[in-house]
This record gives structure tokens, C-alpha cells and sequence, in this order.
């Protein structure tokens, strides 16, 4: 009894061996799992990193190129309306001296006795500025104000009926006209002195 009571305690030792050389077998194998478990983990993190920055750099890339697209597509624009206002203040530009003519003959006309003509002539110069202010037409009115540069020519000075009209207009030699708040043409004035 004995003899099989130390059989079974050798046999338990040795169990015990067994058990703790697996303990140890499988706690390596459990470390060499935790690092390779850390290594694959740090290099999905480096590619996250690496994933993340070229997304934040095409992103960037991304909003820079809308905010040129957006800028093209408003210079486009705003050089489409400069070149139709453009275009427009030169046909108008052309049209003045039309309308100076026009007002040549109705004051010619005003000395007349054909009452056709007077009323033809002016038909056709109304219509025509009642066209060209829908269009942004706008007579600068010179006759009586004070003389500003930045709306009249001084194409002459003459000596002021009255004290009061020094420095001020005495007769518009030819009309001045603004196209939507711009000067189209200074009105050419004559300055009392």
C-alpha cells in the first residue's frame, strides 16, 4: 500500500508536471498571441493613420477645387454682365447724337408753323428716350445748378447775369447723359463768371 500510495503520489507529481509544463506551453502561446495580436494591431493603426491623412488631403483637395470652380463660375459670370453692359452702353453711346439731332429740330421746329413736323419729331424723340431710360438712361440736368465736375464740362465761362448765378450753369451746350448711375457723357455747359 505503500509502494501504491508513492506510485500514486509520483503519478500525481508528474500530472502536476504535465499540467504546469502545459500551463507554460500555453501562457507562450497566449503571450505570442498578445504580440502578434499587438503587431497587427499597431500596423491597422498606422494604416488608419495613413487611410485618414490621404482622406483629409483629398478632402482638402475636394473643397479647394469647388472653391476655384466657384470662383470661375462667378468671374464668368460677372465678365458675361460687364461685356452685355458693355455692349449695351456703346449701342446706347451711339444712339446721343441722335438724340441731340432730334432736339436740334424741335427747337428749330418750335420757330415753325408745321404742326406735323413738331409733332412727328417729338413722337419719335419720346419714344425713343422713353426706350432708352428703361434701358438705364438718365439726362444730367446742368441748366441753373451749381457746376460740378463730375457731372459737367466747362466749355466756356461767361460773364453771370446776377451775382447769384456765378459758379453756377448758364446754358448747356450739349446734354449730358448717365447710363445706370455711370457718366455715358458729361453735359458741356457754359459757367458763369
Amino acid at each position: 500500500m505503500i509502494m501504491a500510495d508513492s506510485k500514486k503520489i509520483q503519478k500525481e507529481e508528474v500530472n502536476e508536471d504535465l499540467k504546469a509544463e502545459d500551463n507554460k506551453k500555453k501562457s507562450k502561446k497566449e503571450q505570442n498571441y498578445k504580440e502578434e495580436f499587438k503587431k497587427k494591431e499597431e500596423e491597422f493603426n498606422k494604416k488608419i493613420e495613413e487611410v485618414e491623412g490621404k482622406l483629409a488631403k483629398e478632402k482638402d483637395d475636394y473643397v479647394r477645387l469647388m472653391a476655384e470652380f466657384e470662383t470661375f463660375r462667378r468671374r464668368s459670370s460677372e465678365d458675361r454682365l460687364n461685356l452685355i453692359s458693355s455692349a449695351a452702353a456703346d449701342t446706347i453711346k451711339g444712339l446721343l447724337p441722335v438724340l441731340d439731332d432730334c432736339e436740334r429740330a424741335m427747337a428749330i421746329l418750335e420757330k415753325s408753323s408745321d404742326e406735323a413736323a413738331k409733332e412727328g419729331t417729338s413722337l419719335i424723340y419720346t419714344k425713343l428716350m422713353e426706350y432708352l431710360k428703361t434701358r438705364g438712361l438718365a439726362k444730367i440736368e446742368a441748366k441753373g445748378e451749381d457746376f460740378n465736375t463730375d457731372f459737367h464740362e466747362a466749355v466756356t465761362q461767361f460773364p453771370a447775369p446776377s451775382e447769384d448765378m456765378k459758379g453756377k450753369v448758364i446754358d448747356v451746350v450739349q446734354t449730358g447723359y448717365m447710363l445706370n448711375g455711370k457718366i455715358l457723357r458729361y453735359a458741356k455747359v457754359v459757367v458763369g463768371a
